[in-house]
């Protein structure tokens, strides 16, 4: 290899990074070394997102025809574009092949079990996918930085972590880890986009506001996570996500390059005749419609 191709494998830190499914890149894909695509420039968004929407299709009736469990963890700051990517990825999906996990606190219940028990339940049957919004990662960040757990506890996540996912993907497993990045000066701009529009304010939580406060502690247990959990086995792959849209095309084009896929697309369909039948149906004035106020 040579200084150059080191240099671009390498982490932040200096570690060396293996390419990562590079090699199963489909055909139809850009080359990474063919320089950024500039938005709006040389492509453009809604139509470089359907394309690879489509490729999308393709992965989900590979998943499904080689009986493939493929798990993808999202994590990363608050206002970051996970729910974003997230979204963009299923719209055109089927939700029987492909859905999301995204749980909530725990319940006392759930905080007396293993800690990864409430997470199992959640893992794919063959043929499916499974996208985590948040995944067991909360207990190296959110529960670390804000007390919610123990400093045994979460030593013990520490420990654990690696290992667990060394057996999900012994079991045949597929594993993708993404941490979406932000600046902290996006952050807030995001944070009041949320604050001014009512559709938006939702996402917004008190724990979001908190983080704010603990911007460092949330930077200082991110490395730390990294430091142990971005193994060979089950590297981490950061996104860049200053430019929202610009992280979701990332993001698709990095999950397909990672499965080695065929395009199984069936032929098209022909559309059989009507046939009516003598059949006399009920007035329609007996049933109950929705008033149309809109036309």
């Amino acid at each position: 290899m040579t200084d150059k191709s080191k240099r671009k494998h390498q982490h932040a830190d200096g570690k060396e990074k293996q390419p990562g499914g590079k090699k199963h890149a489909q055909a139809l894909l850009p080359p990474e070394n063919a320089g950024a695509l500039r938005l709006g420039k040389d492509c453009d968004y809604e139509r470089e997102l359907r394309r690879l929407q489509v490729e999308l299709v393709k992965l989900q009736e590979w998943i499904r025809h080689e009986n493939m469990r493929v798990v993808v963890l999202f994590e990363g700051r608050d206002a970051a574009g996970k729910g974003g990517a997230i979204k963009r990825i299923t719209e055109s999906l089927n939700p029987r092949v492909c859905r999301v996990v995204a749980l909530g606190t725990p319940t006392e219940r759930e905080k007396t079990q293993w800690y990864f028990q409430r997470y199992v339940p959640h893992l794919p049957a063959a043929g499916e996918m499974v996208l985590f919004d948040r995944s067991w990662y909360n207990r190296a960040g959110v529960e670390r930085v804000m007390g919610f757990c123990t400093e045994q506890q979460y030593q013990e996540f520490m420990q654990s972590c690696p290992e667990f996912e060394r057996m999900l993907i012994r079991s045949g497993i597929v594993l993708i880890k993404y941490w979406f990045s932000v600046s902290d000066a996006e952050q807030e701009r995001r944070f009041q986009d949320r604050m001014d529009k009512p559709t938006k304010r939702w996402k917004l939580s008190p724990m979001d506001l908190q983080s704010r406060k603990h911007w460092a502690d949330y930077s200082r247990a991110k490395d730390e996570m990294f430091a142990i959990t971005d193994t060979k086995q089950s590297p981490w792959h950061v996104v860049n996500a200053e430019n929202k849209k610009a992280a979701r095309l990332n993001v698709i084009r990095h999950l397909l390059s990672m499965i080695p896929y065929r395009d199984l697309t069936p032929e098209p369909l022909t559309l059989p005749k009507l046939e009516k039948s003598k059949y006399v149906r009920p007035p329609m004035s007996e049933q109950n419609f929705v008033p149309e106020v809109y036309r």
